[in-house]
């Protein structure tokens, strides 16, 4: 194989490397790594270890991953109410899942470190004018300026204190009793709580609240099951500037290994996954629970090679394939990639990003996503995976507890005249809460069914 074999956290610096931008200033980049290098954890290996475990369970079809946040979180848009607001319609589609299909549901945000992205061209023009394609704020400024598009490594140091403040709330949500089960009601964002999804949910909360009473008198409440009062939360982003993701690595002191602090889980891009390059050589070293996306042009040996570099002792809850096809090439695609993997025992969690693979421009000039398309490709994806008797073991989102109008369509029936009305995104289209709610309920028929499935052919071997 071409990759190092002797790994180290710093071995991908030997090796070709995509999607970084190039820093006018060397020296300061190395600094700020340095600085960073010295700076608390993020996360501690014991947390990455017990998401391994809970994705362990996915894999093997006992549980169902839930993976949404932004699209690139943003400096301009940090506030406690819009973390807040997003990790109340997790917890609002983590319930509509649970209830459907009586399983765990594994809860991972695109949050507190999710701000560099690929690009397509290292360069964009408007008017003439040629400046570096904007990367995310971790990065350079959105702003169309020579100076705001410079690489900035100080911007890291940012993304940093950024991050760690949005996971001081997201534990404190967590833990702190807002996600207790008794306050699902409470969790009903306003602008919605009125609309069809809103409805839907506050009638899914009567029922929650119903059965929780009725446990009460059994004598199952919060005092003696935590479970109902606090959550398991965990952090995700993808791994694209490895200088950072380095300087974050740290060996862990109790049971050895070396770990990316810098969040919960990591993922690789569609982009960046060649297997003799920078980012697989890193990740493949990791401990963390990893994620690769998997588009349109994988070939089923690749995927073989590289799930077997990536997760060598084949550890179930390792790996998770982000499955990004588009709604018209799932069907063709996907099962080639599945048997291909069941050929050679490879235990993975299978899960949709439908939203990638389906993005248009839309006549007025704005980069949106029909919900149609996005809902088409899940529903593939389940059918897929029923049909070659494995098991869909998860979704993955872009979308904000905003009041946004960046994807068409959905109950709503935001048109292309809408999206200029509340089109905050800083990169790609997200789903609003509304929209996100509603896919949940679309999703959970689909779970419920193949939950159904798997059981009854458990009793049929039995």
């Amino acid at each position: 194989m071409p990759m190092t074999k002797l790994w180290t956290p710093d071995s991908w610096r030997a090796l070709p490397i995509r999607q970084v931008p190039e820093y006018p200033d060397p020296a300061l980049l190395a600094e700020v790594e340095a600085r960073l290098k010295g700076y608390p954890p993020l996360v501690f290996a014991g947390e990455a270890r017990n998401l391994t475990k809970a994705l362990g369970d996915v894999a093997l079809g006992k549980a169902f991953l839930l993976q949404g946040g932004d699209c690139a979180e943003s400096f301009a848009e940090f506030h406690p109410n819009n973390i807040r607001d997003t990790f109340r319609v997790l917890l609002q589609m983590a319930v509509v899942l649970t209830f459907a299909a009586a399983c765990p549901v594994v809860k991972v945000g695109r949050m507190a470190g999710q701000f560099a992205k690929p690009r397509s061209a290292p360069m964009e023009e408007i008017d003439g004018v040629e400046l570096p394609s904007y990367r995310g704020d971790n990065i350079n400024g959105m702003e169309f300026t020579a100076e705001a598009r410079r690489p900035d490594p100080n911007r890291l140091l940012q993304a940093y204190l950024q991050s760690a403040s949005t996971l001081n709330l997201l534990r404190a949500f967590a833990q702190g009793g807002y996600a207790d089960l008794h306050a699902v009601h409470r969790w009903n964002l306003g602008y919605i709580a009125n609309s069809p999804q809103g409805e839907r949910y506050g009638a899914l909360a009567d029922r929650i609240t119903e059965a929780l009473a009725f446990m009460e008198a059994c004598g199952v409440n919060p005092n003696t099951t935590p479970s109902l009062r606090q959550t398991d939360f965990y952090t995700s982003h993808e791994a694209l500037l490895l200088g950072y993701e380095q300087a974050m690595t740290r060996e862990d002191s109790t049971q050895g290994g070396w770990y990316d602090t810098s969040a919960h889980m990591l993922w690789i891009g569609d982009r960046t996954r060649k297997i003799d390059e920078a980012h697989v050589e890193f990740m493949r070293g990791i401990r963390n629970p990893i994620g690769m996306k998997v588009g349109p042009s994988m070939d089923p040996d690749d995927l073989v090679r590289l799930t077997e570099a990536l997760n060598p002792a084949n550890e179930p809850g390792r790996l998770t394939l982000i499955v990004r096809m588009g709604h018209d090439q799932v069907e063709a695609k996907l099962p080639p990639l599945i048997r291909a993997i069941q050929r050679a025992g490879r235990v993975v969690v299978w899960s949709s990003d439908p939203m990638h693979g389906n993005t248009v421009k839309s006549s007025n000039g704005y980069k949106t996503r029909p919900f149609d398309r996005i809902l088409a490709e899940v529903r593939a994806f389940f059918a897929v995976h029923q049909a070659e008797g494995t098991y869909a073991g998860g979704v993955h989102f872009e979308m904000t507890g905003q009041d946004v109008t960046e994807c068409i369509g959905g109950a709503q029936e935001i048109g292309e005249l809408e999206l200029a009305d509340r089109y905050h995104t800083h990169c790609d289209p997200r789903l609003n809460a509304s929209q996100a709610l509603e896919l949940a309920f679309l999703i959970a028929e689909g779970l419920k069914s193949e939950r159904q499935a798997l059981a009854t052919a458990s009793w049929a071997a039995e």
